[in-house]
């Protein structure tokens, strides 16, 4: 068995060295010879922009931040020094993203009264997180009814309903993370929608009138471990300024083992509840219990930035669309308090220093290799994505090129740093015409496609690409490959669970000098490859038909047309 996996390591290598040089193919890359665009990508220069970006230096790019600041001069100067052009619609590269910051000081306690006396009480931290669900100081709620409201979902296009029109204003609401997984007709079984993700969920609960909602966290409907809470809803959190989001005037997340305690005090178990959150039938229920809570809140207008360039197309017919690429350069920025090894920033190493550096390594590439693509070619960096895709969701609300001429949005949000793998894990494949653009680059690359592994934890609603997809733009991106080649089967996979686990949002992802990013290279060049194909062929990518992005790309084409 050795023997064959060596033997098939050999083939993969040597298909993918006969790609460099072939230029093969077609149209796009291939036509014009792969090797000046791919030379252009390489591990000194990944290594040397994550080096940077996830330095201490840049205390953990938390957005309005120093470091921000810094992040931000740093690919500013960047696009200049390559010769990219700032967007005519822009004053500069610099696309000015006004926010609310909202510091939130939480009770400590939380105690749950049946029947106006104490029936169980939970710890800040440790049981619940919660934050002001909207900017006001002083925020206070008095004995609220704690009603369960399944997933907190309506979905007309399934028929279906939560809050069956029950009166929900002035309660706190208690709802599942995710959706519905039992009935592979709804919700589309396992795969999680965007009805799953958390701001969805507060939103929804914020239109019934609520006065907060708390959403149960478990591992398997997140994706993460509480941990990741504890460190993603402390400390300053941001919104747009200006913003139609519906508000209210608590946010909360609750342990899976608070809320068995919590449920069990009223009288309810949660295996039933579960059972019955399942169902279309299912109607809120008030489980007899109140919560009073106070939460003061510290507000400032901040900003961050959108860091955008432009290499301009050279057909006269397509230079007027265009080919996004994207990568978000914020992180979560400083602790509160020291961790036992004194370290206090978050650094944001592969989440998402990696994916920046990636797309600085692009704009390099096809810069320095002279070709020049029919369609233009924008780079975007965007701030803010860790308190909820802001940035790229300003992009897309105020998009510096209109929304029905972009013809794809190719998303970066981590790197491979495990080595080069047989695998290409794309998050939205099988939803639009990029498929092809990624099979044919992995083909060549000796390597398979592998839709999204898991995808009941939501990825591509996590992401930036997802902001552009709700205005139409059809997009991808890449996790790491788990087929690690020279590794024993199921190690990569292994790998990436315990980073996910010990380093996903915490403090240890930090650069490291030793990752192996020979697999980031070939999935940076892939990357290069489809964006580059998407340049320069006739059409724009369109989504598959019936795609749940398919309305919005139709109305953004049409709205193109208009202003014609």
């Amino acid at each position: 068995m050795k023997r064959v996996t060596v033997f098939r390591d050999f083939l993969v290598c040597l298909a993918w060295t006969s790609v460099l040089g072939s230029g093969i193919g077609s149209s796009g890359l291939f036509g014009q010879g792969i090797r000046p665009l791919a030379d252009g990508v390489t591990e000194a220069k990944l290594h040397g922009h994550i080096q940077f970006l996830a330095d201490d230096l840049l205390e953990g790019r938390g957005p309005a931040s120093n470091g921000d600041k810094l992040t931000q001069l740093y690919l500013e100067t960047q696009f200049r020094q390559l010769g990219l052009q700032p967007l005519t619609s822009l004053k500069g590269y610099r696309q000015p993203v006004p926010m609310l910051g909202l510091t939130s000081d939480a009770e400590k306690q939380w105690v749950f009264k049946k029947n106006g006396a104490e029936s169980i009480s939970f710890k800040y931290f440790d049981d619940y997180i919660a934050v002001a669900g909207k900017p006001a100081s002083n925020i206070e709620i008095q004995n609220a009814e704690i009603v369960f409201v399944g997933y907190g979902i309506q979905a007309p296009e399934y028929q279906w309903d939560d809050y069956k029109g029950k009166d929900l204003k002035g309660k706190i609401l208690l709802m599942l993370n995710n959706d519905p997984e039992g009935d592979p007709e709804l919700f589309a079984g396992s795969r999680r929608l965007y009805y799953g993700r958390w701001d969805y969920k507060y939103e929804s609960a914020a239109r019934q009138g609520a006065a907060g909602a708390i959403i149960i966290h478990t591992d398997h409907s997140a994706g993460y471990p509480f941990t990741v809470i504890q460190t993603s809803w402390t400390g300053e959190e941001f919104e747009l300024r200006e913003s139609d989001s519906p508000r209210m005037d608590m946010k909360a997340w609750m342990t899976e083992s608070a809320t068995r305690q919590l449920l069990d005090a009223s009288g309810f178990k949660m295996s039933e509840l579960l059972q019955r959150a399942e169902k279309r039938d299912f109607e809120p229920i008030p489980l007899g219990v109140t919560l009073s809570t106070k939460i003061r809140c510290d507000i400032r207008e901040s900003l961050t930035s959108n860091i955008v360039s432009l290499l301009p197309g050279q057909d006269p017919q397509l230079a007027n669309e265009y080919v996004i690429f994207m990568a978000h350069h914020d992180h979560i920025g400083i602790a509160a308090t020291r961790d036992e090894n004194g370290d206090t920033i978050y650094n944001g190493a592969i989440d998402n220093a990696s994916g920046t550096a990636a797309l600085l390594t692009i704009a390099d590439a096809m810069v320095a290799s002279g070709m020049k693509s029919r369609r233009s070619i924008v780079f975007a960096a965007v701030g803010a994505e860790e308190q909820g895709l802001l940035g790229s969701k300003y992009f897309a609300e105020h998009p510096p090129v209109p929304n029905g001429k972009q013809s794809a949005v190719i998303n970066i949000d981590g790197i491979n740093f495990l080595g080069p793998t047989r695998d290409v894990h794309v998050i939205g494949y099988g939803k639009s015409s990029l498929d092809k653009l990624v099979s044919a680059a992995a083909q060549r690359q000796g390597r398979v496609v592998v839709g999204d592994r898991e995808p009941s934890k939501g990825y591509y609603y996590r992401s930036d690409q997802f902001s552009l997809a709700k205005v139409g733009v059809p997009g991808v991106y890449l996790h790491s490959g788990h087929e690690v080649i020279g590794k024993p089967e199921g190690w990569g996979k292994q790998q990436l669970d315990a980073w996910t686990k010990k380093d996903y949002h915490q403090r240890s992802d930090e650069y490291d000098p030793n990752w192996n990013l020979e697999g980031a290279v070939r999935d940076v060049q892939l990357l290069l490859e489809v964006g580059w194909e998407a340049a320069n062929q006739d059409q724009m990518q369109a989504w598959n038909p019936g795609d749940e992005f398919e309305s919005p790309r139709k109305a953004a084409l049409r709205a193109a047309l208009d202003t014609k």
